[in-house]
């Protein structure tokens, strides 16, 4: 374990309200394009892909969403106050959001995060002045997560830790936002919904209000094929802590993906598409392709995911030179 210092974390230490720029990039949260993807997939003539572009949010990924929800529920709960550290565990996503927003807030942030997580997400939680805490990359985020309730337990006065694997404000972010974006871009056509499961957030919050909107869409939830795997922010749940916000209830269907398959479709996406896409993104296309085989010929469907984050972090992978 280490611990990476940087001075702006120690200087911030009299939490405003956002100035007029930290306003308008936290205006700048959601809303995000759904894309139709007309060239993968074309296979299935009966089948419209469809994918919100989370990395369009301004930290980059689907995370903003539930960050600034959790930040904004501790704010109104009063858990998060001047003189207090936001911290959490994070594979880099949610992280590097709580960073964005704490900068723009003035609150110091501190995260643990393990050492697999790529190096261009270490680099980006730099340059916002986040103080990392780097644990065992062989633990992933469960080793990250103990290391958190390890250093809360400690002081727990000096932390505001919103804990985005136990919190409801993460599912709600997208109860709010999310679903409601999706249902407005198909126009209530939405046939699947299908997403990844890492704390869970997007799919318990998604399909719980797209649900309410019309009992009949169908929601699946994704995850690898393996304990270990090249899909970040994804939990293998047979092996990994569970997120209290997870609900195995809600699923109508769980399928598995292969990291491999992702590797090979992300370079897909890039020169047949032009969407330069993360691995979990072309996970989660993948799992879309699955429900499209089990579909009859003649049955149209629109099925909708979401793509969490681009291909900028991921960029020294070694699948980029792979056949």
């Amino acid at each position: 374990m280490a611990t990476t210092r940087h001075p702006a974390s120690s200087i911030r230490e009299s939490p405003a309200q956002p100035g007029r720029a930290g306003e308008a990039l936290l205006e700048r949260i959601g809303n995000t394009p759904l894309l139709r993807l007309e060239r993968v997939g074309r296979e299935f003539p009966n089948v419209e892909f469809c994918a919100k572009a989370e990395w369009l949010n301004p930290g980059g990924s689907v995370k903003d969403r539930p960050a600034l929800s959790m930040i904004q529920a501790g704010l109104a709960s009063g858990a998060l106050r001047a003189g207090k550290t936001i911290i959490d565990a994070t594979s880099g996503n949610t992280g590097i959001a709580y960073a964005m927003i704490g900068a723009a807030m003035g609150y110091p942030v501190k995260l643990c995060l393990p050492d697999s997580a790529s190096h261009e997400r270490k680099r980006i939680l730099v340059a916002f002045g986040a103080e990392l805490v780097i644990t065992a990359g062989d633990e992933g985020t469960d080793g990250a997560i103990r290391k958190v309730h390890e250093i809360v337990g400690a002081d727990p006065e000096k932390y505001f830790y919103p804990d985005q694997y136990s919190n409801p404000a993460n599912w709600q972010a997208h109860y709010r936002t999310t679903a409601n974006e999706i249902w407005e871009q198909t126009r209530g056509r939405i046939t699947h919904f299908v997403a990844g499961l890492g704390t869970s957030g997007t799919f318990v919050g998604t399909t719980r209000r797209l649900k309410e909107l019309n009992p009949a869409v169908r929601c699946v939830s994704l995850q690898p094929d393996a304990s270990f795997h090249g899909l970040e922010g994804w939990k293998h749940m047979e092996t990994a802590i569970r997120p209290a916000i997870y609900d195995d209830k809600l699923a109508d269907e769980n399928l598995e993906v292969s990291t491999e398959e992702a590797y090979r479709l992300v370079k897909r996406l890039a020169r047949e598409e032009g969407l330069l896409v993360s691995p979990s993104a072309a996970a989660a296309l993948l799992g879309c392709f699955a429900i499209a085989e089990c579909l009859p010929k003649k049955r149209n469907a629109v099925v909708v995911t979401v793509f969490a984050d681009s291909a900028a972090k991921y960029l020294n992978e070694r699948f980029w030179e792979e056949e």
